[in-house]
């Protein structure tokens, strides 16, 4: 098995080509979903995704320890293996991590402004950052201008972020306050549809993909 096997198969093919609603180099993407739901399985295919295309990531977790955050990766792409048959991901698996770096802070003493500041001294200190990805940031405790601060920086180097954001609203002016929306190119509703769940956009593109609820893996 090949690397570009991997790239082919990746659930986030299914994304892009469903619902056109892909980030650009300098954009940020939004995945909102009520607690609990399965937001950073979205995310963690996003990182894979990245990694497997030979792109630095760093997966900054407010809500998780860097160990469950890692689990995640070993899971996700354990599902992606089962799925296509895929026999050994050992060497595929050592390579693509040495590309990740998983940072935990606590948001009560660490703020966006800080993440901001530690992507950029990783990238002065010559390591390759092509994407970032925020989890389990509580939004109530952010400010919008803190917000466009990190789009910007994000514009700026010509890389990608994904966020995660509790919310139920099926609507996009229900999931953040418009001036927060506004940071971000792409937002995505998860929620239950049937025995699975479904990844709805709400901005930038249109459509949805399945999710299974067993492998959290996107598929058509």
């Amino acid at each position: 098995m090949e690397k570009k096997d991997l790239i082919e198969h990746s659930p986030i093919r299914f994304f892009d080509a469903a619902t056109k609603a892909g980030l650009k180099a300098g954009e940020m993407g939004l995945i909102s979903a009520k607690k609990g739901l399965g937001k950073t399985s979205i995310l963690v295919q996003f990182g894979i995704d990245s990694l497997l295309n030979d792109k630095g990531l760093v997966h900054v977790s407010f809500d998780q320890q860097s160990s469950n955050v890692v689990s995640w990766y070993s899971s996700i792409l354990a599902e992606i293996a089962k799925k296509k048959n895929f026999s050994t991901m050992t060497e595929i698996t050592e390579e693509i991590v040495k590309k990740r770096i998983v940072l935990n802070f606590n948001q009560e003493t660490f703020t966006l402004p800080k993440v901001v500041a530690t992507v950029k001294s990783l990238k002065e200190g010559g390591t390759s950052i092509d994407a970032v990805i925020v989890d389990g940031l509580d939004f109530n405790k952010v400010s919008a201008a803190d917000l466009k601060a990190f789009a910007d920086f994000i514009k700026a180097q010509k890389m990608t972020a994904w966020f995660t954001a509790d919310s139920e609203s099926t609507e996009l002016k229900g999931t953040l306050d418009a001036d927060k929306i506004d940071s971000f190119a792409t937002v995505a509703h998860l929620a239950t549809e049937g025995k699975d769940l479904a990844l709805t956009v709400l901005k930038n593109g249109e459509g949805s993909v399945k999710v299974d609820a067993k492998t959290m893996l996107m598929s058509k």
